[in-house]
């Protein structure tokens, strides 16, 4: 067994870069954020940054651990769009957790083991107080009084936690010590959907404004727009259920210079052109034109993620050959050659057009769009018959689509930057929709298009999980509370060989943690200092042990008594729907959580190997975790 002496003889340097990161997503908490300005000292430029990740993403990061933070919210913010403050908050108050317990003596294994019985409580904790999107803001007819709520878990790959959870009549058998799977691309989880009410009735359309409006967090003017997506897309796809909302069918579109009470939301795909590709627009607006599909880059250097180039190879030139055309010259006769024969008038590319690209399609009369998302390049290519080849070579008359139009949706010419917004559509309902976001301060259009994204899949994310989250702090104050109570009652199922003998001290750290949390988003509204609302949050602790229910004095905090059954009338879980007005998502949560674990787990486990240079090989599976 690892020493306890020799862990602490020497300092976790991972762990403490780690909570100097976490620093950074103060400010980032909560429906108030503060805008924080990035000056590069080198060549004078400067950036504003929102959010944490835009923070993260204008930072110099050179260690080893600032880049495993990067990666980690990166692939948080790639796969749910929202939840990376909370994430980088929280790993930081945990790694704040470690060290106390490395202080106190504790080994790598205990601290590991206790904070994973932490999130498998939390974990319980949420499923317990989650809300079924079907009865939210809908009166329940007396025929369901008894029916059960839907309920979202994560799945076993997800959470990889003793024990089991128990579902309904369902128990998930999760078993073996915690694994830490942290791939470099830190690729998203799903989570399984359980919900018994549909075993017993077809549920009613949920009530999305309802929803909507409490997953807006202060972004009013972003949720508004997303209802309009929404309701867009309902309309198109009359086939779909308007339950749903499918976010790979929207895209932005900023627009520098207007108002931001010029904002819209538009059907089709709306991008920016210069005023050399608007002058061919003009040839070819209102005219069914043939376009061809470019998934990647149209360069004549570009070539697809697999393409291994040989190696040891080196190409020797002739000098007589260097007076003839080069090589990107016969690449670009090659290709204008077939596309004229095809007759193309429109190329749609996911990637990057070179600039020689563009300006030899202008001459030829053929309009060149670049940088749109891939998931509208194949909508439109479905709606025209087309498809999307890799390299331009690939064309035939197979892959071109027809019946596509282009419209000038606005002239921007008036502008600093003499664009003009065009609309690319097609004949019927495509179901394709562009918010165009407008702001007179080019600093401001990330912050807004952010905004939008993050409401998006929010409400995505809910109709998705079928199940929300009390919000506005409720769901953090349940895990502080359980998380206190099952420190000092040991749970009686477990023997006395098995339970792990700190798990009374590591708990109550885990739940600081989420104090810390609450109270800095309190802090962050204007309204509190750090004093006062760490008194409030312990008070409102304090009366949760009295009362089973009860109304916080802030922003909107509702504590049940998890330990109790959690089945209720669909009566009660509607009056208790109708007193929160703020609303958290179940998966983005948990995920959040756990990537925050498993990134201290995993720093922590990385700095006690580097400390005691241990050999692997040579020491017990059950004081080492593995990777």
């Amino acid at each position: 067994m690892l020493g306890c002496s020799v862990l602490n003889c020497r300092q976790h340097v991972g762990l403490q870069k780690l909570v100097a990161m976490a620093g950074i997503a103060h400010s980032s908490l909560g429906p108030t954020k503060k805008l924080k300005f990035i000056q590069d000292d080198s060549s004078g430029e400067s950036a504003l940054a929102c959010s944490c990740h835009r923070i993260l993403e204008n930072l110099e990061l050179t260690c080893a651990v600032s880049q495993l933070v990067y990666e980690t919210v990166q692939a948080q913010q790639r796969v749910f769009g929202t939840g990376s403050g909370c994430l980088l908050f929280l790993a930081g108050a945990w790694s704040r957790a470690a060290l106390e317990c490395l202080h106190r003596g504790m080994s790598v294994s205990n601290i590991i083991s206790a904070l994973s019985e932490g999130i498998e409580i939390c974990i319980d904790v949420c499923r317990k107080s989650s809300i079924s999107t079907d009865d939210v803001g809908v009166v329940p007819s007396k025929s369901l009084q008894a029916s059960v709520k839907a309920i979202m878990v994560p799945s076993r790959e997800a959470f990889h936690l003793k024990g089991s959870i128990s579902v309904g009549d369902k128990t998930l058998n999760i078993s073996g010590q915690r694994k830490i799977k942290l791939s470099r691309h830190f690729c998203g989880v799903e989570s399984e959907n359980l919900s018994l009410a549909q075993q017993f009735h077809q549920p009613k359309p949920p009530n999305i404004h309802h929803i909507a409006e409490g997953l807006r967090h202060g972004c009013i003017n972003a949720m508004n727009l997303v209802l309009e997506v929404h309701q867009m897309q309902s309309k198109s796809h009359e086939d779909i259920s308007s339950s749903s909302f499918d976010i790979s069918q929207v895209m932005t579109c900023v627009v520098p210079g207007l108002p931001e009470e010029h904002a819209s939301v538009s059907s089709g795909c709306i991008v920016l052109l210069s005023a050399e590709q608007t002058a061919v627009v003009h040839l070819l607006k209102e005219k069914p034109l043939k376009v061809a599909f470019i998934n990647g880059d149209l360069s004549h250097t570009f070539r697809h993620v697999g393409f291994i180039r040989p190696v040891r190879i080196h190409r020797v030139i002739d000098q007589s050959a260097m007076s003839g055309p080069t090589s990107e010259e016969v690449w670009m006769v090659k290709v204008m050659t077939l596309l004229l024969n095809l007759e193309v008038n429109l190329i749609v590319v996911s990637g990057h057009v070179s600039k020689n690209v563009i300006q030899c399609c202008c001459s030829h009369r053929i309009l060149t769009v670049e940088k749109v998302k891939a998931s509208f390049l194949n909508t439109i290519a479905n709606a025209t018959g087309g498809v999307a080849v890799t390299y331009a070579s690939q064309l035939n008359k197979h892959c071109v689509g027809t019946g596509a139009k282009v419209t000038i949706w606005r002239d921007l010419s008036g502008t600093e930057r003499k664009l003009s917004a065009v609309n690319i559509s097609t004949s019927g309902r495509s179901g394709l929709a562009t918010v165009v976001l407008t702001s007179c301060v080019h600093g401001k259009l990330q912050l807004l298009e952010d905004q939008f994204w993050a409401c998006a899949y929010r409400l995505h994310h809910a109709l998705k999980d079928k199940a929300i989250l009390p919000g506005a702090g409720v769901t953090e104050m349940l895990c502080i509370y359980q998380l206190q109570k099952q420190a000092v009652h040991h749970p009686r199922q477990k023997s006395e060989e098995t339970e792990n003998p700190y798990r009374g001290e590591v708990l109550p750290l885990m739940a600081e943690g989420l104090i810390d949390y609450i109270s800095t988003v309190m802090v962050n509204t204007g309204k509190f200092s750090k004093v006062t609302a760490r008194t409030l949050v312990n008070q409102q602790l304090q009366d949760c042990a009295v009362l089973s229910d009860f109304k916080a004095k802030f922003s909107q905090i509702l504590l049940d008594d998890v330990t109790e059954d959690s089945s209720s009338t669909s009566a009660t879980s509607y009056d208790r729907a109708q007193e929160m007005k703020i609303y958290d998502n179940l998966s983005v949560k948990l995920e959040a959580w756990r990537k925050a674990l498993d990134l201290v787990c995993l720093v922590l486990q990385t700095d006690a190997e580097i400390i005691t240079s241990v050999d692997q090989k040579n020491v017990g599976h059950q004081n080492l975790m593995f990777l």
